[in-house]
Order: C-alpha cells, then sequence, then structure tokens
C-alpha cells in the first residue's frame, strides 16, 4: 500500500525477484512512478478497505507492506490485514518513533523512517560504534557490528566468545558473510557481529577495543 518512492521502488525490486505484487494507492497517479516495464497490478482506492484489498488479492497474497506517507492509514491497514486476513508477515512504516515501538510490541513489524536513518548515518559516521545492527521488539537484545583491536587479530572466534561471553554468530570478511566455528581465526579486516543483550554493550565495546589479556 503507497506508491511513493519507497512503494514504488520496493515493487519494482520485488518484482525483479520474481514475485507477483499488486500496489494500492489513493492516487491513480501515482502509478506513473512504476514504470512501463512494471506488470503487477494497480489498484486505487484506501489501503485499509476490506473491498479495496479484496481486490488486490490480499486472500492469497503471502505479505503486505504498509509504506503510504500517513502513519495512521499505514498503522490501520497493516492492522485490518493482520487481524482480518489472517496475515502475518506484515511491515508499517512509520514516522513517529514512539509509534513504531508500541506497535512492534503489538507484533507488528515497523520501519520508524527518522531512527532508521538516523542509524544509518551513525553506523557510516562512527563504524565502531553500539548502533544495533538488528534489535528485538521489545528492545532487551541487539546484534552489534563491531570491529576488534589489532591485538585480536589471529585469535581464535572461540577465545574471543570466552572473552566477551557472547556469541559471535557470524563476521563479515572481504564484503561476504562467514560463519565461524569456535577455531575460526580472526583475520585483519574482519566485522564481528556480536548477539548481546542491553546490558553488555558496553562492556563488550570495551574488551573489544582493548588488546586480548595476557594469561
Amino acid at each position: 500500500m503507497g506508491c511513493g518512492r519507497v512503494g514504488s521502488s520496493l515493487a519494482r525490486a520485488l518484482e525483479r525477484r520474481g514475485h507477483s505484487v499488486a500496489v494500492i494507492d489513493i492516487n491513480a497517479d501515482s502509478f506513473r512512478r512504476l514504470g512501463p516495464d512494471f506488470h503487477g497490478r494497480t489498484i486505487k482506492g484506501v489501503g485499509f478497505d476490506k473491498k479495496v484489498l479484496v481486490s488486490a488479492g490480499i486472500k492469497q497474497a503471502d505479505g503486505f507492506a504498509a509504506v503510504s506517507s500517513g502513519d495512521n492509514s499505514n498503522i490501520l491497514a497493516a492492522r485490518v490485514v493482520r487481524e482480518t486476513f489472517g496475515i502475518d508477515n506484515v511491515v508499517a512504516r512509520i514516522y513517529d518513533q514512539g509509534r513504531a515501538e508500541v506497535y512492534e510490541r503489538l507484533g507488528i513489524p515497523s520501519v520508524a523512517t527518522v531512527r532508521w536513518a538516523a542509524d544509518q548515518v551513525l553506523r557510516r559516521l562512527v563504524p565502531e560504534g553500539s548502533e544495533p545492527e538488528w534489535r528485538d521488539a521489545a528492545g532487551t537484545v541487539r546484534l552489534l557490528r563491531l570491529g576488534a583491536h589489532d591485538g585480536w587479530v589471529g585469535r581464535r572466534i572461540g577465545d574471543i566468545e570466552t572473552a566477551i561471553r557472547s556469541k559471535v554468530p557470524f563476521l563479515s570478511r572481504f564484503g561476504q558473510g562467514l560463519v565461524p566455528d569456535a577455531a575460526t581465526l580472526l583475520q585483519d579486516g574482519d566485522t564481528l557481529f556480536v548477539a548481546a543483550g542491553n546490558d553488555d554493550v558496553s562492556r563488550i565495546e570495551s574488551v573489544l577495543a582493548a588488546p586480548p589479556p595476557r594469561h
């Protein structure tokens, strides 16, 4: 739902991946953003109207994205799709970060536009910072993207996990993901992805920012 810049880009990207896509927007002129190569369905109407959703094929849908410019419309459409049509795979774009957090706790995944943009900029300004790559809906668990002091290069991932008392589910090496085991050696330039609770973030950052302790 929503054929603005985000919605039209999302629709085209899904279609390129082989998905069948239907786009709902209250303004028919918005469909021009889809371009001449778009072969999906376009439905003019209000995205939380049940008849409009049915005409868009919601009963056969595997997922629904509410990405219009209105928080209220996105929230309402996401709830109708989930509660009336039983679609669990629902995402809503919400500008108000407070509302986004509330609806995440209610089980509706959301993208808070301002928070997302701020996080992305912060990650690029301070790549070793603690802004999470992912956090759970309750905000208690994070996946951190962290570098490590040069002194850790050549150390086993198992030793690093012992030192930080947290798991390293994967790392990035030369731009590619790698699932390590305990014997995997950390190489220069590797980026660690660490699963952590909120209370452990500062401790983990401190451990990895310093050279390994000498025994």
